[in-house]
């Protein structure tokens, strides 16, 4: 259960486009490197080379090679296919017309896919069709319940748009409505529709909690428009506990280098799960340091597995292989020093695997 991932790219890609979508960086990579040599890079060349009908640790180009021979459509359905995923639940909200929307995801893997609704997307569908700053509030919520009518969950990025460090009290009406008046004349004048302003990102942020699905949270590691400083889920203390009483579902993603963070505040707050998401991709062959970390605080019922994916189908076949082996590695360690049972290290597996999503997001 890949609980929080993006669609696989829908057309080909250059090599340079590659490489650009294998690092968080949105700096053109320099002359003098190449993308590849990182622990994501060779574990493209390791992992997913046998998959395209490659040897393993083979070179860059002859992987991009045989890639485009293949064509997008086959590698999707290979990389899918292998990662074993039994179910996407796919964060549709950015950049998604370059990329397979759920039911595109169903199509190439075989399995089903269901739709994660991104707050600030909505939001920004709104105000691109037309309102104005009175009507924003019931327009945003009309739109939201309609458009996760299916959805399994919501998520927002305000980690990206002003940081964790979010005043954690609902906004008031008057404080909405002025607030989007701003928001309304900014985009009149620069032509941009991108909501930054925090009392609306507080507002989208509530409304989110009463429409009463999971909603995730990005934390941690990310491309630069995020500020890592500000992106420490510990930051969120004061608005878990305002939610709490609610019972929904505080979701963290990724969370890396703050993944212990994470593993406090699930440990004590019974609505807080986790995950450690693109970490391990990015750590590749260091990925079971990260999965071990993230396994020392929290209940084993809060922890869920998410690749975090997006674009390039090799990361949502390695988000789950690389995590996968890392769990592997732990546990069979834990159990080889006697600390726990076999019988406990499955049982750990398949919860974090697959069994707390399911709880969490009501899947049958």
């Amino acid at each position: 259960m890949d609980h929080h991932v993006h669609g696989a790219l829908a057309t080909g890609v250059s090599r340079r486009g590659f490489e650009g979508l294998i690092t968080e960086s949105d700096r053109p990579v320099p002359s003098w490197m190449t993308q590849f040599d990182s622990q994501l890079g060779f574990a493209v060349l390791r992992h997913c080379a046998p998959v395209l009908d490659l040897e393993p640790h083979t070179d860059p180009d002859t992987y991009l090679a045989r890639r485009t021979e293949l064509g997008v459509e086959e590698v999707n359905r290979r990389l899918l296919t292998a990662s074993g995923v039994g179910h996407f639940l796919v964060e549709t909200g950015y950049r998604g017309e370059e990329l397979l929307d759920p039911a595109g995801m169903s199509a190439a893997s075989g399995r089903p896919a269901d739709e994660i609704v991104r707050l600030e997307a909505v939001a920004e569908q709104v105000v691109a069709e037309g309102t104005d700053a009175a009507g924003f509030s019931a327009r945003f919520e009309a739109a939201l319940w309609e458009r996760s009518r299916t959805a399994r969950g919501l998520k927002t990025v305000v980690a990206y748009r002003y940081g964790l460090d979010v005043d954690p009290e609902p906004p008031t009406a008057a404080e909405v409505t002025a607030a989007a008046g701003g928001w309304l004349r900014t985009v009149e004048r620069a032509g941009r529709v991108r909501v930054e302003d925090p009392v609306l990102l507080r507002h989208l942020i509530w409304k989110g909690v009463e429409r009463g699905l999971p909603l995730q949270f990005h934390t941690g590691f990310g491309d630069p428009d995020v500020d890592l400083r500000c992106s420490d889920p510990l930051l969120l203390r004061g608005l878990i506990e305002r939610v709490e009483p609610s019972g929904v579902p505080v979701m963290l993603l990724h969370c890396y280098p703050f993944h212990r963070n994470a593993g406090f505040l699930a440990q004590v707050y019974p609505n807080v799960h986790f995950d450690v998401g693109l970490g391990v991709n990015h750590t590749g062959a260091r990925g079971a340091a990260v999965v071990a970390e993230s396994l020392e605080l929290a209940p084993f019922s809060k922890i869920l597995f998410s690749s975090d994916a997006w674009g390039p189908a090799e990361l949502h076949h390695l988000g789950a292989l690389l995590w996968r082996r890392a769990m592997t590695r732990v546990l069979s360690g834990f159990v080889a020093d006697g600390e726990w049972s076999r019988a406990q290290a499955v049982r750990v597996a398949a919860m974090v695997g697959a069994e707390n999503a399911r709880r969490v997001y009501r899947l049958a």
